[in-house]
């Protein structure tokens, strides 16, 4: 082989190193990123789990007390029976900001009646469901930041020419409609 030909494969080797370098590393922060995704999504399936555990003992705690409020403990009801772990993103993200704003709306009502917000047995369930609301919230800024990070990273080369031949899609971000972030009604009650 002439000093040519040698250096020719030696910068054709070079090259084909490189562009494999950039592969391979590009495709490990992909599988990287959509590993804590799983696991961010695995976090906020927890605590959606344990406030769904959580709210019978809420709605249970405050039923008796609260005899003209019976829509806003059935919105509770109907919010919790919503949720479902096995739905798609979009779903659960729907049923989970339903629920909240069941919760917030039950909330409201306790706070008009002292017997019930005297009870510690209802302030225990309201402080642990309040907890676990926010630890909804950081889960799911923690969970999007990573679909964030994952959907650019897909989008940008060397990404966006892997993706059509990995299979590599956006993810889902876990977010509310615009409608199902309004404020609820905290005027429930009769002459309310």
């Amino acid at each position: 082989m002439s000093p040519v030909q040698l250096a020719a494969a030696f910068a054709v080797a070079i090259v084909v190193g490189v562009i494999g370098y950039i592969v391979l590393a590009s495709y490990n922060a992909v599988v990287a990123l959509r590993q804590r995704i799983d696991k961010a999504w695995a976090n906020i399936d927890v605590v959606l789990k344990q406030r769904y555990d959580q709210l019978p003992n809420l709605v249970a705690a405050v039923r008796g007390l609260m005899a003209y409020e019976r829509d806003v403990l059935t919105r509770v009801t109907e919010a919790r029976s919503a949720y479902s772990p096995t739905a798609p993103i979009h779903d659960q993200a729907a049923a989970s900001e339903a629920t909240s704003a069941a919760v917030r709306s039950l909330f409201a009502v306790v706070e008009r009646y002292p017997d019930i917000k005297a009870g510690t047995n209802v302030l225990d369930l309201q402080d642990e469901i309040e907890r676990l609301e926010a630890m909804i919230a950081d889960r799911r800024e923690l969970y999007n930041d990573q679909v964030y990070r994952y959907n650019t990273r897909i989008t940008q080369v060397p990404g966006v020419l892997l993706a059509p031949l990995l299979g590599w899609r956006p993810r889902e971000y876990f977010a509310a409609e615009p409608a199902e972030t309004a404020r609820p009604d905290a005027n429930l009650g009769p002459g309310g």
